[in-house]
């Protein structure tokens, strides 16, 4: 008989849940759902205070030997991102995974998270968790693009603002970010209102996105690596990071718009991922 590329892909699919789900008691314990086909991984990180999931959404059609960009979706609070609505729907309702052809990761945090490390508490360092648990995780288990090239990063408010500051830490590990609605500019940890996530206003200020853009911006070379789009509360602080950027002549993309709501579902994810696809 036959295979077509449908089934041929679909069989793919199968052997990458099945041997995600097989994985040994050492590893990370691993569940598939049974309506959407998410795959959904059990971790407890040294770097976090309790258990922790990393969501998996793959390409319904996989092609033998194709390699796969991965989305890193990040939650704006701690666990599931419900207080603004699911990432992971909205991914589903547009079919941003087989429309751009990714693999969609939604990881989830046990504290608030701002993506930093908490200098002297271990059960709160972020960066690490994404770096040491979740990207060796999601790079072991799937068929994706190696190196830089192969990881995005996308969020909105406080995950907006963890994109960037991820990227202009590690511009040899992300490829590219976009922040929708960030609060780019603010430039203490008491206007976050979450100082101790960051330990003290010194730690903070190896965060701090200004700062970042001065000293690391550079790094990130000639290419639009940087992707900022905002027609909310925060729209002010996007038009300061703009010019900024601009002023330090690092090449960026900004999109200014109509009022859109501060949630998850308000299209501006769509809009978001168009432009980090968009070819350089």
């Amino acid at each position: 008989m036959r295979t077509t590329p449908l089934a041929t892909s679909l069989v793919l699919v199968d052997v990458v849940i099945r041997s995600v789900i097989g994985a040994s008691a050492a590893g990370p314990i691993a569940t598939k759902s049974a309506n959407d086909d998410v795959i959904t991984h059990t971790l407890n990180s040294h770097y976090q205070a309790g258990e922790t999931k990393v969501r998996v959404l793959l390409p319904d059609e996989m092609a033998k030997e194709e390699k796969f960009r991965v989305l890193y979706v990040l939650p704006v609070e701690a666990g599931d991102e419900d207080r603004y609505g699911s990432s992971l729907q909205e991914v589903l309702k547009c079919d941003l995974h087989n429309r751009y052809r990714l693999i969609c990761v939604f990881p989830t945090f046990s504290q608030l998270p701002w993506y930093a490390d908490h200098p002297t508490d271990r059960t709160i360092r972020q960066e690490s968790y994404l770096l040491k648990d979740v990207l060796p995780l999601i790079e072991r288990t799937y068929p994706v693009v190696e190196g830089r090239a192969g990881r995005l990063l996308v969020g909105f408010s406080k995950s907006g603002c963890g994109a960037w500051s991820l990227l202009l830490r590690h511009p040899d590990i992300f490829e590219k970010a976009a922040a929708w609605d960030a609060p780019l500019m603010m430039d203490a940890p008491e206007k976050y209102g979450s100082g101790p996530i960051f330990g003290s206003p010194e730690n903070f200020a190896n965060y701090e996105i200004q700062w970042l853009l001065r000293t690391r911006g550079p790094a990130l070379g000639d290419q639009p690596r940087l992707i900022l789009t905002g027609y909310d509360a925060f729209r002010e602080h996007h038009i300061q990071t703009h010019h900024l950027l601009d002023d330090l002549g690092i090449p960026h993309v900004y999109r200014d718009g109509p009022y859109r709501k501060h949630t998850w579902h308000s299209g501006w994810l769509a809009e978001s991922v168009e432009l980090l696809m968009a070819e350089r």
